[in-house]
């Protein structure tokens, strides 16, 4: 691995921070990195895997605290892992032990800079096409009419293939720059059709494929007691126009339909979080802004009843929420599977890290991209509820694309 001072000038930004310098330093194949508006955390190298035995997911916490507790043996302090946890069952979580963890503050950027530079020659294949992914909505919202179920989120993809391989950290860096109050993440996955199990402890071969992105949407933090949740349901695209952008602000707080989507969801992490917590706290709903979107979002906080609850067993307790899944979150997983005509993998599963100590942060992992060479597939969904309507939905979903198009340099009608 090259320094992190010999790569500062090369994402073409002032370094006049660590938080920038970490950024900079971000190795395409062989780094993690995890920028959120409380600091940066940039892993870099790969001591080892947690194994990728198939097991229910429940069991994903005891197996990475056996697998944190055999890292200690061998001499490291306060060890975490790092990585995602996909939607479905159908793949492993991918975790790893980093050989360095370097942190920093927030990133100091007053005023979001614009994207640096464009991604030319991009061919765009939508997976379903625009029509059908209406007439998908259409078909689930019957079945929402009829009781079947109460929401379900329905996602659409982007596949892109370029001319030459995607510079992935300049995606990075403009999605970090673009929005530094959203998390913004990068973990290194093996290719597909790769296990890329390793569980023994030493140097690891480089990954050659990335999933990253810009989550508005914290899942659970845990620093000591402390327990924090941030989620978001309902929303509205952003427009250039001052005047039209406060409008839709408006018209997103005052929506009976939106508000009935956003209490389901934090009814739901209410309910998940209360066994582990003696005390919670709501606080919301309050209109907030991507550089996108507008969202409904409540502030859940909470004090822990057992201090041996890891901040991942906190995410696997809540994880999917209906704000990507549904309700009842089973029945919504059925039609998901039914319905959308591509796996979701990594996308609308959680993405973070996870110490010795049981601290650590894990967010959805939504707007976001998984890139393999000169191919990148984007994903974004929208909740289909009584009042939903196919064209609004199918424009929301348009928008959320924003977030990663503009990281590329694409405008363009999606």
């Amino acid at each position: 691995m090259t320094t992190i001072d010999s790569e500062i000038d090369s994402i073409g930004v002032v370094a006049d921070d660590a938080a920038t310098r970490l950024l900079a330093a971000y190795e395409v194949g062989s780094s993690f990195l995890f920028s959120a508006p409380n600091g940066v955390l940039l892993a870099r190298g790969v001591a080892a895997t947690v194994p990728k035995v198939q097991c229910a997911r429940e069991e994903l916490p005891r197996r990475v605290a056996d697998f944190l507790a055999s890292a200690t043996e061998f001499g490291r302090r306060n060890p975490l892992v790092v990585g995602a946890v996909p939607f479905g069952e159908s793949l492993p979580a991918h975790l790893v032990l980093p050989e360095e963890v370097v942190r920093a503050t927030p990133l100091n950027v007053v005023v979001p800079q614009a994207p640096r530079r464009a991604t030319r020659d991009c061919h765009v294949r939508p997976v379903p096409a625009p029509a059908e992914y209406e007439r998908s909505v259409s078909r689930v919202l019957r079945r929402v009419t009829d009781g079947e179920l109460s929401k379900v989120v329905l996602a659409r993809s982007l596949e892109l293939t370029t001319a030459a391989p995607i510079d992935v950290r300049d995606v990075l860096c403009n999605l970090a720059l673009a929005d530094p109050a959203s998390c913004t993440f990068a973990v290194d996955l093996p290719q597909r059709g790769e296990d890329g199990t390793r569980d023994s402890f030493g140097p690891q071969p480089p990954l050659r494929r990335t999933f990253l992105g810009a989550s508005p949407e914290l899942l659970v933090s845990r620093h000591g007691p402390r327990v924090r949740s941030n989620p978001m349901a309902g929303s509205r695209p952003r427009s250039a126009d001052p005047v039209e952008d406060q409008r839709l602000a408006t018209e997103l707080s005052t929506s009976d339909k939106d508000h009935r989507e956003h209490a389901a969801v934090v009814d739901a992490v209410v309910q998940a979080l209360r066994p582990f917590c003696r005390n919670l706290d709501v606080f919301g709903p309050t209109v907030v802004s991507t550089a996108a979107m507008w969202h409904l979002a409540t502030e859940i906080t909470g004090a822990l009843r057992e201090p041996a609850t890891s901040s991942l067993e906190l995410a696997d307790a809540l994880h999917p929420t209906p704000a990507v899944c549904g309700t009842p979150p089973q029945r919504a997983r059925e039609v998901i599977a039914e319905t959308e005509p591509f796996e979701r993998g990594y996308y609308a599963g959680m993405v973070g890290w996870c110490d010795a100590a049981g601290d650590g942060e894990w967010v959805v992992a939504i707007r976001c991209a998984d890139i393999e060479a000169d191919v990148l597939r984007l994903y974004a969904g929208a909740g289909i509820v009584a009042g939903s309507d196919p064209a609004d939905e199918l424009a929301e979903t348009s928008a959320k694309f924003r977030t990663a198009l503009s990281a590329m340099g694409l405008d363009q009608a999606v």
